[in-house]
């Protein structure tokens, strides 16, 4: 996996998974993002990333 798609993994699962209402293990993003953090992302390219797939919506 290359940081590219770690960081499209991370902002699914945060949008999947997190925020105020979370229902299911709030693991599941923080070890997305964990993976993604590893490989050079930021929580800004994160971010970004979340944007860009809520928009594609």
């Amino acid at each position: 996996m290359d940081q590219q798609q770690a960081v499209e993994e991370a902002a699914r699962a945060v949008i999947e998974h997190g925020g105020p209402d979370c229902l299911t293990d709030p693991h599941i993003a923080v070890a997305a993002m964990g993976r993604a953090i590893s490989l050079g992302a930021t929580h800004s390219d994160i971010a970004a990333e979340m944007k860009r797939q809520r928009a594609g919506r």
